[in-house]
């Protein structure tokens, strides 16, 4: 049977690197691209990357501003709601689903990660990497593929907000809110994971929208800002 072809090849793997790029922080918010600069950096052809580039905006992750072109998305208020409002709703059923489905190693991992946190505490990078594990996990053990897509999906565009967990005691409310969680995940109470799950979303996206008021002022098309 033939593989894939090259072309196609090429274009996944321009999509992969763009996106991790921005997932990574080597493309930033309101960063502005071009065809050509891309196809440079990335060591690929323009076709490929053009491709990269269509899937890309479908997604979110690129947008077209008015007088600047193509840039790196830079979520407003607006769609800082929105974003919140699903990981509510998606994070909600993967904890549930967990409390159903998770294995007890994959329990104790979590187990180990919540109780590590405080170590961690007061450094933004290692917090925010933590964090990220935590979630990745709770995703992965709720054994569902079609959520964790949509999960992944989700990641990649919160991906855009940078983290708050070492500002207003944040990562103290959030550890807190994370071993409410494990609690009832470990005693297999779906109900009461999803519940813990949802607050858990909700205090993040207070947080972040009161941050975002406070710092740059009414929310009219304002920046954004990553989970937790």
């Amino acid at each position: 049977m033939d593989g894939p072809a090259p072309g196609r090849d090429r274009s996944e793997s321009a999509y992969v690197r763009i996106r991790e790029a921005i997932r990574e922080g080597g493309l930033a918010p309101g960063e502005r691209l071009t065809e050509v600069d891309l196809a440079a950096r990335f060591g690929v052809s323009r076709t490929p990357v053009r491709q990269a580039i269509a899937r890309l905006e479908a997604e979110g992750l690129l947008t077209h501003e008015a007088r600047r072109g193509l840039t790196v998305t830079r979520p407003d208020h607006q769609q800082v709601v929105e974003l919140y409002v699903m990981r509510e709703v998606l994070e909600g059923a993967a904890a549930r689903l967990a409390a159903q489905h998770a294995s007890e190693t994959e329990i104790a991992a979590m187990a180990e990660i919540v109780e590590g946190e405080p170590a961690a505490f007061g450094d933004g990078a290692a917090l925010a990497t933590v964090n990220q594990r935590l979630h990745g996990l709770l995703y992965l053990a709720a054994h569902n593929r079609y959520l964790l897509r949509s999960l992944e999906q989700l990641g990649a565009t919160m991906s855009l907000l940078p983290t708050l967990l070492t500002r207003g005691g944040r990562a103290e409310q959030a550890h807190a809110e994370h071993r409410a969680m494990l609690k009832a995940i470990v005693k297999r109470d779906g109900d009461a994971a999803e519940a813990a799950a949802r607050k858990h979303a909700r205090a993040a996206q207070k947080h972040r929208l009161a941050w975002m008021v406070g710092t740059i002022g009414v929310p009219i098309a304002t920046p954004g800002a990553r989970p937790d």
